[in-house]
């Protein structure tokens, strides 16, 4: 069921879900009892979260702004060309 957000005439907003054949205009705020009007949000069109959004701004604007770094970062290996793994089954690999 869909989620629609009402505003009371105190300013206190929240969300209910009802059916799309359901939905009130009007229904009673939870905290105060006064009626509150549902709002009309501008439509989410998307299947996107806003993490996804923040990625894909980010990389676009590391295409003309790329960030400077002065050190290298926590994950770097200390300047070794290939980092050391204990894991067993890593040593039955080919060596370049």
């Amino acid at each position: 069921m869909p989620l629609y957000e009402f505003h009371c005439a105190d300013g206190t907003a929240f969300e209910a879900a009802f059916s799309m054949a359901d939905v009130p205009g009007l229904l009673d705020c939870p905290s105060c009892g006064m009626p509150a009007k549902r709002l009309f949000p501008s439509p989410r069109l998307s299947i996107a979260g806003a993490s996804a959004y923040r990625l894909i701004d980010a990389s676009n604007r590391s295409a003309h702004i790329p960030e400077v770094v002065s050190s290298p970062g926590a994950g770097s290996h200390g300047g070794r060309r290939h980092p050391y793994t204990s894991n067993p089954l890593h040593q039955k690999l080919p060596r370049p």
